[in-house]
């Protein structure tokens, strides 16, 4: 399961998703995020599903791969189907004793599960199309206007880029860890929930202190090449827009619009 987390890896590809500027997808994964909030409606989801999954297909990095990234996020999603489910007050359909399923709490869990699947799968697409060094790029100049208030753009850009890029190492690392437990005699799977719990221990220090030597690693990496932050930096790619960035910006209004018309056309579960 911590080998099928997607988030942070780069597929590489020649598609036109890929070719887009990362400023791009990084303001329509944004503006795409917000309009998972605004829907309110069955047939909101289905415009939301529908949109992404073109992009999927223009973006040609095959579904199950995107999919498979939703099994290490699993537990999170079926906590929170299951939280809204019972917590949630309103008709009765079913009870017993001091549990209840309402009406209003599953068309909430079902709203809440489709939400987080949506937006975890479109997050992905982002990461999976645009190469570590382009979302730093364009992080950067996305920040740059708030550098005149002092906000230090390029260090900023450079960490939330470092911390999804480690995502998939620190997965792996962890997954090299679990092994050499078991190797040695470790369960991790039997016994009650304290002691499952307890069984991490061998898991997570090890992981804290590999975090610390990669961590090290990268920073004595970026001493040895001179770096010192974004003042006189240059860039042997430099990001641009282009024709397809404004087709893309188009799409994404008229998505827009879309989606605030489905709030008008009714709850339908």
């Amino acid at each position: 399961m911590i080998r099928d987390i997607t988030l942070g890896q780069y597929y590489p590809g020649r598609s036109v998703i890929h070719r887009l500027d990362a400023r791009t997808k990084i303001i329509a994964t944004l503006l795409y995020i917000v309009e998972l909030f605004i829907v309110n409606n069955f047939w909101g989801f289905l415009i939301a599903a529908a949109g992404l999954f073109a992009v999927i297909a223009a973006s040609r990095v095959p579904l199950r791969f995107i999919l498979r990234g939703l099994t290490a996020v699993f537990l999170i999603i079926a906590f929170t189907f299951v939280l809204n489910l019972f917590m949630t007050d309103g008709r009765v359909l079913w009870q017993w004793k001091f549990l209840k399923i309402t009406y209003e709490g599953l068309s909430r869990a079902v709203f809440m599960a489709v939400r987080l699947v949506l937006l975890i799968i479109g997050s992905s697409v982002m990461t999976l199309t645009t190469k570590p060094v382009e979302l730093t790029d364009g992080l950067e100049k996305l920040l740059r206007p708030f550098s005149k208030i002092g906000l230090p753009s390029h260090e900023l850009a450079l960490m939330m880029t470092i911390a999804l890029r480690f995502i998939p190492t620190l997965m792996e690392e962890t997954d090299k860890i679990i092994k050499a437990q078991q190797a040695r005699g470790a369960d991790f799977e039997s016994g009650s929930l304290l002691q499952r719990a307890k069984s991490l221990v061998p898991i997570l220090i090890p992981l804290f202190v590999s975090s610390f030597r990669i961590a090290s690693d990268l920073a004595l990496a970026m001493e040895a090449r001179c770096y010192h932050g974004g003042d006189g930096r240059t860039r042997m790619n430099e990001i641009h827009f282009h024709r397809g960035d404004a087709v893309a910006a188009v799409l994404m209004i008229l998505f827009l619009g879309l989606i605030i018309i489905s709030r008008q056309m009714g709850t339908v579960l």
